[in-house]
């Protein structure tokens, strides 16, 4: 049986080619029988009170490829015989009519049209996706993007095993403010084409999410790549299927730079994160980014990086902490802005600790323990170190202070000069201590050069 249904498919396809190659667009004289009718604004209604028009435009129909087949073909009506029929619902009349498109066309040909043949008494039916009188051939409707929405802006589900349903209506106004807008359906959906369309089976919509995310590694092998050495990957490969796949950050049809918003960039770490973003965003950098929409700040990538991210707690994060915070602190343009320093850099690694950090790590002693920025200045709660700030930033200061020196007191960082260079307001003592020196350390060198050169004269002439 089912080999008859698909040979006389076949047959009525090259009945329509030939048809449309031999003959014009011209309708039978029973279909303009029917449109004697079908022309005029008439409608027909159902048993829940939903209307559907029987108007019915003879252009559609001269330019569709079943415009041979004949309005009674499908409907099985003629104008001697129409009988009259009520329906409960405009889904039960698309759906019961659309079983006439299996009298030619057989569903188990594709999968995925059994499957909505099968579910069609509720979901959908044919003429949905290929319309009801103006049909095209699949080659028409598959140009960019289009073919794929003629389903997927429906209501349809997608099952998992473990019994979640997803709908899998796709927004076009969403794809098309999408940084992939350029790209079409199926170069992300590699193993789907206008031709073949299998039914994967996934246990979960994680499962689902994890495969298509490999995907992404095509075009940015690159990012990909870095990924790899990151802290979320290492989490995939111990089994734990909630750290983050691309995804996860970046969406999937609503895929926007990361660049543009750095707000959003930062909320898509929330989703994890939840305490640290509370925490982050009461302090300095979150704050101005959140409250006052400076972007100048940095956010947690920045730190942390996007695809190669590190475990904040190894000793090579760590030992990178100043170099981080360079990468904001020791530009011109940023901190001009706001009255900062960009000393603050050159100034630790010119004192006790930033000297015996560059030490460390020049050696390759990253293990062990040395101040840097954040033992100071806290991690996510950073804040100003002037006003309410300081009493904050002088307890971090002493905290970090009395685990190499077990005896130091509440005043024991006031003896560092922080990160500004004393002048005569700001550590008076330490300036004027500094020019002496600087005056009194080229006297006695040039001293000592003319010493030099008149007993070398004296000796000279005593000779």
């Amino acid at each position: 049986m089912t080999a008859r249904k698909s040979y006389l498919g076949v047959f009525v396809v090259l009945v329509i080619l030939l048809s449309s190659s031999f003959s014009g667009a011209k309708l039978t004289e029973a279909d303009q029988t029917c449109l004697g009718c079908h022309e005029m604004e008439q409608t027909m209604k159902f048993g829940n009170g939903e209307t559907l028009s029987l108007k019915v435009n003879p252009q559609e129909v001269e330019k569709s490829v079943h415009r041979i087949i004949g309005c009674s073909a499908c409907h099985g009506f003629t104008a001697d015989n129409h009988p009259q029929r009520s329906y409960k619902s405009r889904k039960e009349f698309s759906s019961l009519s659309a079983r006439k498109c299996t009298q030619c066309h057989d569903a188990k040909e594709s999968n995925i049209h059994e499957k909505l043949i099968n579910e069609s008494a509720t979901k959908t039916a044919c003429t949905d996706c290929h319309g009801a009188h103006a049909v095209k051939r699949v080659r028409e409707l598959s140009k960019g993007n289009q073919y794929c929405l003629t389903c997927h802006n429906k209501e349809l589900d997608v099952h998992y095993k473990d019994g979640y349903k997803e709908k899998t209506m796709v927004n076009e106004a969403v794809l098309n403010n999408s940084v992939h807008k350029n790209l079409s359906c199926v170069d992300c959906h590699v193993r789907v084409s206008s031709e073949d369309h299998p039914i994967r089976e996934f246990q979960n919509k994680r499962d689902f999410s994890m495969v298509m995310a490999e995907n992404c590694r095509r075009c940015h092998f690159d990012k990909y790549s870095r990924t790899l050495e990151g802290i979320h990957f290492k989490l995939l490969t111990q089994g734990n299927a909630k750290a983050p796949i691309c995804s996860d950050c970046h969406g999937t049809h609503a895929i926007a730079s990361a660049r543009k918003d750095k707000l959003a960039n930062a909320q898509k770490c929330e989703q994890c994160h939840k305490d640290i973003y509370a925490i982050y965003a009461k302090s300095v950098h979150g704050a101005a980014l959140i409250n006052e929409n400076i972007e100048d700040v940095p956010i947690c990538s920045d730190c942390h990086k996007a695809h190669d991210n590190a475990g904040p707690h190894t000793a090579n994060f760590r030992i990178s902490v100043p170099q981080t915070c360079a990468s904001c602190h020791a530009k011109k343009e940023i901190m001009q802005k706001y009255g900062l320093s960009t000393k603050v850099i050159d100034t630790y690694l010119q004192d006790f600790h930033g000297v015996t950090m560059k030490f460390y790590k020049q050696y390759g002693q990253t293990e062990k323990q040395i101040a840097v920025c954040i033992d100071c200045h806290g991690v996510h709660d950073i804040v100003r170190v002037k006003n309410q700030g300081a009493a904050v930033v002088k307890q971090h200061l002493l905290k970090r202070c009395q685990k190499c020196h077990a005896d130091a007191t509440a005043n024991f960082p006031d003896s560092w000069v922080s990160h500004y260079e004393p002048d005569f307001k700001k550590a008076s003592l330490v300036f004027l201590i500094d020019l002496g020196y600087k005056i009194f350390i080229p006297f006695m060198i040039i001293g000592l050069l003319l010493q030099i050169v008149l007993h070398l004269w004296r000796y000279a002439v005593n000779r």
